[in-house]
């Protein structure tokens, strides 16, 4: 899956480039790395975010002095859709009220996409209601 969307040319680059580079197609790593691409400051501290040798997040990326507040909401959405991670004691700082709250909101929802892409394949047909409740 193809994301519909980039911010900008360098965004569409990196999410190319990491897919290439890392030979991995899932949803996570889609998603992954076209959350991280979405800022200048997550593509240049990607090492500092992610571990290619051990395919895994790095959360220590979130203390870095680099970080601006739009970046940081980029990386924990990048990090909660990896793995549902969320920081321990900062857990609403992941809550999309605190995530969404920027200009990048429609490529968020696009990442969420990509990684959920078995229930958002098509948005053109409302669903039936469900039986019985939902929680």
């Amino acid at each position: 899956m193809f994301p519909g969307m980039f911010c900008d040319v360098e965004h569409e680059k990196f999410y190319g480039d990491m897919l290439s580079r890392f030979h991995r197609q899932d949803a996570y790593h889609r998603a992954l790395f076209y959350t991280l691409g979405l800022t200048r400051e997550t593509r240049t501290h990607v090492q500092d975010l992610f571990d290619f040798s051990n395919d895994s997040i790095r959360p220590k990326g979130l203390k870095a002095s680099w970080q601006t507040g739009t970046s940081l909401r980029a990386s924990r959405l990048a990090f909660n859709l990896w793995n549902g991670w969320a920081e321990e004691q900062q857990e609403r700082d992941s809550t999309p009220h605190e995530l969404f709250d920027c200009r990048y909101a429609p490529y968020f929802f696009e990442a969420i996409r990509l990684r959920y892409p078995e229930y958002c394949r098509s948005h053109d047909r409302v669903p039936q209601r469900m039986n019985g409740p939902t929680r």
